[in-house]
């Protein structure tokens, strides 16, 4: 008892009780905002600079589909580009996902986007199937932290399954290797309708550093449509159970 009370006095009450009014760090690195007002000569710089090539140039602007969020843009140029620590970053549009110079607002689900049947059927129970499609590990763990006690998605509902014939849907992490093609096909055939389709990471949105790697195949994402977009390198736990959040129209409780 004496050890978990210690425990408890070094590391604070970690569960998080509020998931949309959370606080991260200033560390964290979340939504950018990018300054309009920057020389040409530096624009090139960055656009040249990033090794995802998630930089665009007209105008200045960063895709955080691409994006690894390793900030050396902003360390190279800070009064260019400056991450901040909101971490509701998720869109179902992908294009929503493209931040432009001059625009400092919230990045939030597209509501007209957002299929009806999916807060029909889904909205109070979803369970789904997480698919590693060649990732490395670390989107895994942060969808693994999703369902812990300090963040505890099965409030909500929102669990994963091991079966996609238990499940609601899948979501997928890793860059989607020619070899994981046919598996997560196999997986996502198996999942009953009506199901959702979840991209985790900026390697399951846009192939991140292995996007011109001939070992991928990403025919499913060009093929299927796809619910939810969800950044990061790897992504917080919060901003994937935020992102179901406002899929599935709930509110925290």
């Amino acid at each position: 008892m004496l050890d978990e009370l210690k425990i408890l006095r070094d590391h604070g009450i970690q569960y998080v009780k509020d998931l949309r009014g959370a606080t991260l760090t200033p560390l964290f690195r979340g939504r950018p905002v990018v300054n309009p007002d920057v020389p040409q000569a530096d624009v090139d710089a960055l656009v040249a600079m990033c090794p995802s090539k998630a930089i665009g140039a007209s105008p200045l602007s960063i895709d955080l589909g691409k994006c690894v969020f390793c900030r050396e843009c902003e360390f190279a140029f800070p009064t260019a580009i400056q991450f901040t620590n909101d971490f509701r970053i998720a869109a179902n549009r992908r294009e929503d996902l493209i931040v432009r110079a001059g625009e400092d607002k919230p990045i939030r689900l597209d509501e007209s986007a957002i299929r009806p049947e999916i807060r029909k059927t889904l909205r109070n129970s979803l369970k789904l199937r997480q698919v590693s499609a060649a990732g490395e590990n670390s989107g895994e763990m942060e969808l693994n932290a999703a369902g812990n006690v300090n963040f505890d998605m099965g409030r909500f509902g929102i669990e994963f399954v091991a079966s996609p014939r238990h499940a609601d849907g899948v979501v997928i992490t890793g860059p989607i290797s020619a070899n994981m093609a046919q598996a997560l096909q196999v997986c996502f055939d198996a999942t009953p309708d009506p199901k959702v389709v979840v991209l985790v990471g900026s390697d399951a949105i846009s192939g991140g550093l292995f996007a011109d790697s001939p070992a991928l195949d990403r025919s499913f994402v060009e093929t299927n449509h796809i619910d939810l977009y969800v950044p990061g390198n790897p992504a917080h736990p919060l901003t994937f159970i935020n992102g179901l959040m406002d899929m599935l129209g709930i509110e925290d409780r």
